[in-house]
Protein backbone atom coordinates (compact mmCIF):
# COMPACT_ATOMS: atom_id res chain seq x y z
CA UNK A 1 0.00 0.00 0.00
CA UNK A 2 2.88 2.66 1.23
CA UNK A 3 4.62 1.46 -2.08
CA UNK A 4 2.06 2.25 -4.53
CA UNK A 5 1.17 5.40 -2.81
CA UNK A 6 5.30 6.35 -3.11
CA UNK A 7 5.00 5.57 -6.54
CA UNK A 8 1.95 7.69 -7.41
CA UNK A 9 3.16 10.58 -5.20
CA UNK A 10 6.58 10.85 -7.58
CA UNK A 11 4.27 10.61 -10.27
CA UNK A 12 2.54 13.59 -9.18
CA UNK A 13 5.51 15.63 -9.43
CA UNK A 14 5.39 15.80 -13.13
CA UNK A 15 2.22 17.21 -13.49
CA UNK A 16 0.90 20.20 -14.80
CA UNK A 17 -0.49 20.95 -11.29
CA UNK A 18 2.03 19.63 -9.42
CA UNK A 19 2.35 22.75 -7.27
CA UNK A 20 -1.32 22.10 -6.27
CA UNK A 21 -0.86 18.41 -5.20
CA UNK A 22 2.53 19.50 -2.97
CA UNK A 23 0.58 21.56 -1.27
CA UNK A 24 -2.21 19.32 -0.67
CA UNK A 25 0.31 16.30 0.23
CA UNK A 26 2.01 18.66 2.41
CA UNK A 27 -1.49 19.83 4.46
CA UNK A 28 -2.94 15.82 4.76
CA UNK A 29 0.67 14.53 5.27
CA UNK A 30 0.79 16.72 8.61
CA UNK A 31 -1.98 14.91 10.17
CA UNK A 32 -2.95 11.67 8.24
CA UNK A 33 -1.03 11.20 5.29
CA UNK A 34 1.90 8.48 5.26
CA UNK A 35 3.96 9.64 2.56
CA UNK A 36 6.08 12.88 2.94
CA UNK A 37 6.12 15.83 0.71
CA UNK A 38 10.20 15.17 0.29
CA UNK A 39 8.93 12.47 -2.47
CA UNK A 40 7.36 15.80 -4.75
CA UNK A 41 9.91 18.27 -3.53
CA UNK A 42 13.13 16.21 -5.01
CA UNK A 43 12.13 15.33 -8.51
CA UNK A 44 10.06 18.80 -8.97
CA UNK A 45 12.90 20.50 -7.97
CA UNK A 46 14.97 18.82 -10.44
CA UNK A 47 12.58 19.59 -12.95
CA UNK A 48 12.31 23.29 -12.08
CA UNK A 49 15.74 24.25 -10.60
CA UNK A 50 14.80 28.16 -10.87
CA UNK A 51 11.84 27.91 -8.69
CA UNK A 52 13.19 25.94 -5.45
CA UNK A 53 12.37 28.64 -3.27
CA UNK A 54 8.52 28.80 -4.22
CA UNK A 55 8.34 24.61 -4.25
CA UNK A 56 10.03 24.88 -0.44
CA UNK A 57 7.14 28.25 0.20
CA UNK A 58 4.71 26.30 -0.95
CA UNK A 59 5.17 22.51 0.81
CA UNK A 60 5.93 24.79 4.15
CA UNK A 61 2.86 26.42 3.54
CA UNK A 62 0.93 23.45 3.56
CA UNK A 63 2.62 21.27 5.83
CA UNK A 64 1.78 23.95 8.63
CA UNK A 65 -1.79 24.63 7.96
CA UNK A 66 -2.25 20.77 8.21
CA UNK A 67 -0.18 20.52 11.32
CA UNK A 68 -3.07 23.05 12.37
CA UNK A 69 -5.99 20.84 11.61
CA UNK A 70 -3.54 17.80 13.03
CA UNK A 71 -3.80 19.87 16.03
CA UNK A 72 -7.79 20.92 15.66
CA UNK A 73 -8.49 17.23 15.54
CA UNK A 74 -6.57 16.52 18.61
CA UNK A 75 -8.24 19.31 20.79
CA UNK A 76 -11.73 18.35 19.93
CA UNK A 77 -12.05 15.28 17.81
CA UNK A 78 -9.29 13.08 19.48
CA UNK A 79 -11.55 10.32 20.35
CA UNK A 80 -13.75 10.18 17.18
CA UNK A 81 -11.03 11.19 14.57
CA UNK A 82 -7.31 11.15 16.29
CA UNK A 83 -7.19 7.83 18.06
CA UNK A 84 -8.43 5.60 14.52
CA UNK A 85 -5.38 7.84 13.06
CA UNK A 86 -2.88 6.48 15.68
CA UNK A 87 -4.12 3.10 15.53
CA UNK A 88 -3.92 2.91 11.29
CA UNK A 89 -0.33 3.51 12.68
CA UNK A 90 -0.19 1.38 15.39
CA UNK A 91 0.96 3.73 17.89
CA UNK A 92 0.03 3.66 21.87
CA UNK A 93 -1.46 7.61 22.29
CA UNK A 94 -0.52 7.20 25.85
CA UNK A 95 3.32 7.51 25.58
CA UNK A 96 2.70 11.44 24.29
CA UNK A 97 -0.37 12.26 26.15
CA UNK A 98 1.21 13.03 29.35
CA UNK A 99 4.44 15.11 28.28
CA UNK A 100 3.37 18.60 28.78
CA UNK A 101 2.09 17.98 32.57
CA UNK A 102 5.12 20.46 33.53
CA UNK A 103 7.76 22.76 32.56
CA UNK A 104 10.43 20.50 31.91
CA UNK A 105 7.53 18.59 30.03
CA UNK A 106 7.04 22.01 27.57
CA UNK A 107 10.28 21.87 26.81
CA UNK A 108 10.83 18.32 26.27
CA UNK A 109 7.44 18.83 23.90
CA UNK A 110 9.11 21.30 21.79
CA UNK A 111 11.86 18.61 21.27
CA UNK A 112 9.54 16.10 20.04
CA UNK A 113 8.19 18.77 18.00
CA UNK A 114 11.32 19.79 16.65
CA UNK A 115 12.63 16.32 15.81
CA UNK A 116 9.72 15.22 14.74
CA UNK A 117 8.85 17.82 12.25
CA UNK A 118 12.57 17.54 10.99
CA UNK A 119 12.99 13.96 10.93
CA UNK A 120 10.84 11.01 9.38
CA UNK A 121 9.58 10.82 12.54
CA UNK A 122 5.78 10.89 12.24
CA UNK A 123 5.32 14.91 12.56
CA UNK A 124 1.15 13.56 12.12
CA UNK A 125 0.93 12.11 15.58
CA UNK A 126 2.58 15.13 17.48
CA UNK A 127 0.15 17.71 15.79
CA UNK A 128 -2.98 15.46 16.87
CA UNK A 129 -1.26 15.40 20.25
CA UNK A 130 -0.27 18.84 20.86
CA UNK A 131 -4.20 19.87 20.20
CA UNK A 132 -4.82 16.75 22.63
CA UNK A 133 -3.32 18.30 25.38
CA UNK A 134 -3.53 21.54 24.51
CA UNK A 135 0.04 22.47 23.99
CA UNK A 136 0.83 25.94 23.73
CA UNK A 137 -0.34 27.00 20.26
CA UNK A 138 2.09 29.95 19.83
CA UNK A 139 4.69 27.61 20.49
CA UNK A 140 3.19 24.80 18.03
CA UNK A 141 2.82 26.67 15.34
CA UNK A 142 6.34 27.99 15.55
CA UNK A 143 8.49 25.59 15.94
CA UNK A 144 6.31 23.63 13.59
CA UNK A 145 6.49 26.89 10.74
CA UNK A 146 10.78 26.46 11.40
CA UNK A 147 11.36 22.67 11.49
CA UNK A 148 9.24 21.84 8.43
CA UNK A 149 10.17 25.15 6.97
CA UNK A 150 13.95 24.45 7.06
CA UNK A 151 13.78 20.93 6.13
CA UNK A 152 11.87 21.94 2.79
CA UNK A 153 14.19 24.93 2.20
CA UNK A 154 17.13 22.80 3.09
CA UNK A 155 15.99 19.97 0.42
CA UNK A 156 14.90 22.39 -2.18
CA UNK A 157 18.24 24.44 -1.92
CA UNK A 158 20.74 21.08 -2.12
CA UNK A 159 18.45 19.71 -5.04
CA UNK A 160 18.31 22.97 -6.85
CA UNK A 161 21.82 23.70 -6.81
CA UNK A 162 23.41 20.47 -6.72
CA UNK A 163 20.98 18.74 -8.80
CA UNK A 164 21.07 14.68 -9.26
CA UNK A 165 24.21 13.65 -7.21
CA UNK A 166 22.60 15.53 -3.93
CA UNK A 167 19.44 13.97 -4.73
CA UNK A 168 21.15 10.54 -4.28
CA UNK A 169 22.82 11.69 -1.41
CA UNK A 170 19.42 13.17 0.57
CA UNK A 171 17.99 9.70 0.00
CA UNK A 172 20.63 8.53 1.46
CA UNK A 173 21.61 10.44 4.10
CA UNK A 174 18.09 11.69 4.96
CA UNK A 175 17.96 10.78 8.37
CA UNK A 176 21.95 11.98 9.39
CA UNK A 177 21.31 14.77 7.94
CA UNK A 178 17.73 16.01 10.14
CA UNK A 179 18.92 14.48 13.15
CA UNK A 180 22.32 16.94 12.56
CA UNK A 181 19.85 19.80 11.92
CA UNK A 182 16.60 18.55 14.42
CA UNK A 183 19.40 19.58 17.36
CA UNK A 184 19.98 22.74 15.74
CA UNK A 185 16.26 23.36 15.79
CA UNK A 186 16.01 21.81 19.08
CA UNK A 187 18.58 24.42 20.57
CA UNK A 188 16.85 27.37 18.47
CA UNK A 189 13.50 25.96 19.65
CA UNK A 190 14.49 26.30 22.87
CA UNK A 191 15.43 30.31 22.80
CA UNK A 192 12.24 31.24 21.03
CA UNK A 193 10.42 29.51 24.34
CA UNK A 194 12.29 31.26 26.41
CA UNK A 195 12.40 34.64 24.88
CA UNK A 196 8.22 34.76 24.51
CA UNK A 197 8.38 32.88 28.16
CA UNK A 198 9.92 36.22 29.35
CA UNK A 199 8.19 38.89 26.83
CA UNK A 200 4.49 37.66 27.49
CA UNK A 201 5.18 37.15 31.77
Amino acid sequence: MFKNLYLKSIKLAGHKSSKFFLGFISFIESFIFPIPPDVIIIPMTIAKKEEWIKIALIATIGSVLGACLGYFIGYVFFNEIGLKIFEFYNVDPSFWKNKVSSEGGVIAWITLLAIAGFSPVPFKLLTITSGFVNFNLAYFIIVAFLTRGLRFFLIAFLIGNFGHTMKLLIEKKLLKISMIFSVIIIIFAYLIYIFLNNFLA
